[in-house]
């Protein structure tokens, strides 16, 4: 199959938008089952996305995930161990 200029630019507005979004996210890698928690996610160029852990604060580059957006408490919960009261 051929992939076209129109396909690299409809994936890379995809992940931009994504990217652009303020949200908490869960970000599974699909290769080795790991989950991440982050609220910022960006384009790490051929497919690939980069964010911080929010657990380990360590840097993450995935070629392959399934990302999910999360409400506040869910991923405050999976961080902290607790749910953020305002």
């Amino acid at each position: 199959m051929k992939i076209t200029f129109p396909f690299y630019l409809l994936l890379c507005l995809a992940l931009l938008s994504l990217a652009g979004c303020a949200g908490y996210y869960v970000v599974t890698d699909p290769a080795s089952g790991r989950s991440y928690y982050t609220h910022d996610i960006d384009d790490a160029g051929d497919g690939a996305i980069s964010f911080k852990d929010s657990k380990s604060g360590n840097e993450v580059i995935l070629d392959s995930s399934e990302v999910k957006e999360i409400s506040k408490e869910d991923y405050h919960r999976a961080v902290h161990g607790a749910a953020v009261s305002d």
